[in-house]
């Protein structure tokens, strides 16, 4: 069956115009505002003539060629993973940081004053330590269960 411009068109034929439209604006042959004028139109368009108005200026898309969603993140090597080092490296300058402030104070008050960066690396230091143990035995497991 041939599709003449004055059929009626479905709202998937809408859809598909509109998925070919997303196309064009990622490959930068429509910019924003193009792109939202036909959009809208798109979905407006009562018959296929409306819709091939649309994208009569633009190359064809195979949308079946298209991936359907994004690729899945690939699981990080076993080992102490990018994050968890800089959360370390973190830690250690923040707690320079504090230490650093805590010496001068005491050095300009000349007496001991209360060591308070503990309170700042201390709980912030077990929960990094946490996280890097399980880290560790979480990939010692997998390097078992691998062999």
């Amino acid at each position: 069956m041939a599709f003449s411009p004055e059929m009626r068109a479905s709202d998937a034929d809408r859809e598909k115009v509109a998925a070919a439209l997303r196309e064009h604006m990622v490959e930068g042959r429509l910019n924003a505002e193009e792109f939202g004028e036909r959009l809208e139109a798109a979905y407006a368009a009562k018959t296929f003539g409306e819709l091939r108005v649309l994208t009569r200026d633009l190359p064809d898309i195979d949308l079946k060629k298209l991936p359907a969603r994004p690729e899945p993140v690939k699981p990080q090597a076993p080992g102490a993973p990018a994050n968890l080092k800089a959360a370390w490296g973190g830690w250690l300058v923040v707690g320079g940081i504090n230490w650093a402030i805590w010496l001068i104070l005491w050095i300009s008050q000349g007496e001991l004053v209360y060591p308070w960066p503990l309170w700042v690396m201390g709980p912030w230091g077990i929960g990094l330590l946490i996280a890097t143990l399980t880290q560790s035995q979480n990939g010692d497991k997998k390097r078992e269960l691998g062999s």
